[in-house]
């Protein structure tokens, strides 16, 4: 049965099912909802867990991180300039190989402020060592959490999951819930080969000397790639399981046999889809829908992108001075395979910007006259200087 359920509750709902022993909490907009969601089920008695309230999200990682170090499944989630804040805590809890799950509500990053959506924030921590993956609606949102805490405690590695703000996080809609009998099904109960045990000391998080620190971080990758896989898994034994599907890897939706190709990540996917069907006299596309980032799917995108003439990236964020963060990824991916349609890669939506029903036909212009490089497609460039054109 269908619930109606703002993204931020259900996302709640879902860690809730999971049953996780800590959780560690600091407000930030857009994310706030999802942990007071938690709080709530905490106080309500229908969630036994301990509700950590800190002094910073850089506490609420090392909160997270100790408590799932200890043996207990933890949660925590963030945005923004949190994610900022708790970066150095998400390096560590990666390169530790630690096992837990953090939501990331997606929010551009300061300066100049803003509390609106964009992809800048978990952009920004990409090269961490946490898989990432990206949610185009809440019911993927609602999902995908669930899936997460399997991926990560079977890969022993941290997963990022990644809702749009507002968006997602602060939208209403019918959602289907699983059981909690179905999760317990799903997933077993947390164990973690390396948790700490007063009875058997070890040490974590020792200094490396360069003699070992390279096979460190090769080892660190490799783990990484091996998720590919997992995370398969986890959306096909969750489908058999509920019959709902989040995409795996990366999903095409559209015509599949469409010579031009829109590729774009989280919820964006849904304004596109449909523009597409309610503009009949545009050229139909084959949307790639990216869910996995890290790590990145290369396989599964050449196979996606086999017999595109030309293939639009769309990207939510921006690295200042190279421009796209997502294509060059996709063109070497495309280039390891020995075929690269013509790459037209646009950032949109930086800041919250609305992204309306004609940014498909925009996009679609591209493919006729696209002489810039990487460029934001959606700015005003009439209300800059003209150097900054």
């Amino acid at each position: 049965m269908a619930l109606a359920l703002e993204g931020s509750q259900a996302m709640a709902r879902a860690v809730a099912l999971c049953r996780p022993q800590v959780v560690a909490a600091y407000p930030i907009t857009p994310q706030t909802h999802i942990v007071e969601g938690i709080a709530k089920l905490v106080a309500d008695g229908r969630l036994d867990c301990e509700m950590v309230s800190v002094e910073s999200e850089h506490s609420a990682a090392t909160v997270a991180l100790g408590a799932a170090l200890a043996g207990s499944r933890a949660y925590t989630a963030s945005s923004s300039q949190g994610i900022l804040l708790m970066s150095e805590v998400i390096f560590n809890i990666a390169g530790l190989r630690v096992p837990l799950v953090m939501t990331c509500a997606n929010r551009a990053l300061g300066a100049p402020l803003s509390i609106w959506n964009d992809q800048q924030d978990s952009m920004a921590v990409r090269d961490a060592g946490w898989i990432q993956i990206y949610c185009a609606t809440n019911q993927e949102a609602v999902d995908t959490t669930i899936q997460a805490f399997r991926i990560a405690e079977r890969c022993e590695l941290p997963v990022m999951v990644c809702v749009d703000g507002f968006t997602l996080t602060h939208t209403l809609e019918g959602l289907e819930m699983p059981t909690q009998e179905q999760v317990d099904t799903y997933l077993p109960a947390y164990r973690y080969a390396r948790a700490l045990d007063p009875a058997a000391p070890i040490s974590v998080g020792m200094l490396v000397t360069p003699e070992h620190f390279s096979e460190v971080r090769h080892a660190h990758h490799q783990a990484v790639l091996r998720a590919l896989p997992e995370i398969e898994a986890a959306d096909a034994d969750y489908a058999a399981l509920t019959g709902r599907a989040a995409g795996g890897l990366l999903e095409v939706r559209g015509d599949a046999s469409a010579r031009i190709g829109i590729l774009a990540i989280g919820s964006v996917l849904g304004t596109l889809e449909d523009a597409m069907l309610s503009q009949p006299d545009l050229p139909r596309t084959r949307l790639i829908k990216l869910r996995s980032f890290r790590p990145f799917p290369a396989e599964a995108l050449r196979r996606a992108c086999e017999g595109l003439d030309h293939l639009i990236i769309l990207e939510r964020a921006i690295s200042p001075g190279a421009g796209a963060i997502l294509g060059p990824e996709v063109v070497m991916a495309l280039v390891d395979g020995g075929t690269l349609p013509k790459v037209h890669d646009v950032a949109a939506g930086l800041g919250g910007r609305d992204m309306r029903i004609d940014l498909y036909r925009r996009l679609l212009a591209l493919t006729e006259s696209d002489p810039k490089p990487f460029h934001v497609i959606d700015a005003r460039l009439e209300q800059l200087p003209e150097e900054d054109r």
